[in-house]
């Protein structure tokens, strides 16, 4: 099968044609305007005509100072075309100009690479399907980027260890419930947000969608404020300040609200809020910790290997790739398969006494 087909099958036999929201984009993206001045900014596995990315840039051209505005229209079978908008030499921007392309607009063809090259950002919502593919290609030309994509790409192993090693992080939408609209011929959609919107055009809602990026932002930089202990403690007014309690031999003692692992050395915290301010070992944390990490604060270790050495991960390779991720959009029969999607772990995978738990990221402090 043609590369050009296996992206006309992630965008429409999985259902993977999503056009985000203007005000999800105008939400994210107002916190990057310091990175666009001068830039050209490349917007790829899009459709002008429906793009609320292209309609963002195109009415704030000016206000974010872009040099050039490239975004590309994909067709599975036709020849097709892109949408250019440059500043002239006095500073004015021009009149958007179509140029037609010898290929579909895949983002892998040729015309799509040199346009990727030229550019110095790229700001899409690419095929979640093709979401590993897709990073591999911004990596390799070494692009900064801010994409839209499924929470659970977190933890796809050719992703995490860019996040792990500080080459990408979590934008300002996290783990976010989002609608997004869909192809007329898509047979499931949200009922009650189609109604409300009344545009005679169809919306899908999709929960668990992030924004990432390499590009920083001020979020990155916030410390996560920690107040629950390991040890026990209590109040001395006197001092007015806090004293950890001690065991006969003058040692701290444990709460016993964090359990240790079966197979490895690292306590289980179940709440990014629990995480204790006192502990400096490993801990495994839930993925939704990564929406507050702060690389100066803490380290991220790895995902929590089991006994035999191996990454443990949310749910079996072959069955994420071949599952779909977005298998049902109605309103009221809305139901995800929370094991296909790879948000909860195998069953032999990350215990506490026995006990199953979701997968974690293990994180350790920052000595400062």
């Amino acid at each position: 099968m043609s590369k050009n087909n296996n992206l006309h099958n992630a965008k429409i036999k999985k259902n993977d044609e999503f056009y985000t929201m203007l005000s999800d984009i105008e939400n994210e993206l107002k916190h990057y305007k310091e990175h666009f001045k001068d830039k050209v900014v490349f917007c790829n596995c899009d459709d002008p005509e429906w793009s609320n990315f292209f309609k963002y840039f195109d009415m704030n051209f000016n206000h974010l100072g872009l040099k050039k505005l490239i975004t590309t229209h994909f067709d599975s079978e036709e020849k097709t075309y892109a949408l250019i908008k440059e500043r002239n030499g006095d500073g004015t921007e021009q009149e958007v100009k179509i140029k037609k392309l010898l290929g579909n607009g895949d983002f892998r063809n040729q015309e799509s690479i040199d346009f990727l090259k030229e550019a110095d950002i790229v700001v899409t919502n690419p095929p979640f399907s093709l979401f590993r593919e897709y990073v591999a290609q911004l990596v390799e030309y070494n692009k900064k980027f801010i994409i839209w994509s499924n929470n659970n790409s977190i933890t796809y192993k050719e992703i995490f260890p860019l996040i792990k090693n500080n080459k990408m992080w979590l934008g300002y939408c996290s783990n976010k419930t989002c609608y997004f609209k869909i192809p007329n011929y898509y047979e499931k959609w949200d009922e009650k947000f189609t109604k409300e919107k009344n545009d005679g055009c169809k919306y899908g809602k999709v929960p668990a969608i992030s924004v990432f990026t390499n590009l920083d932002i001020k979020k990155r930089h916030e410390d996560l404020i920690l107040t629950k202990h390991y040890y026990k403690t209590h109040y001395d007014n006197k001092a007015d300040n806090i004293i950890y309690d001690l065991d006969d031999q003058g040692n701290k003692i444990p709460t016993g609200e964090y359990p240790k692992y079966d197979n490895y050395d690292a306590i289980n915290v179940d709440k990014v809020t629990d995480i204790p301010c006192d502990y400096d070992g490993v801990m495994g944390v839930p993925i939704t910790f990564l929406d507050k990490y702060n690389p100066a604060q803490f380290e991220i270790v790895s995902f929590r290997k089991g006994e035999d050495g191996k990454d443990l991960v949310f749910t079996r390779e072959r069955e994420r790739e071949s599952s779909t991720i977005l298998s049902n959009l109605g309103s009221k029969d809305y139901q995800i398969n929370l094991l296909e999607l790879g948000l909860m772990n195998n069953p032999k995978d990350t215990k506490v006494n026995g006990k199953s738990k979701y997968a974690r990221v293990a994180i350790q402090r920052v000595n400062q």
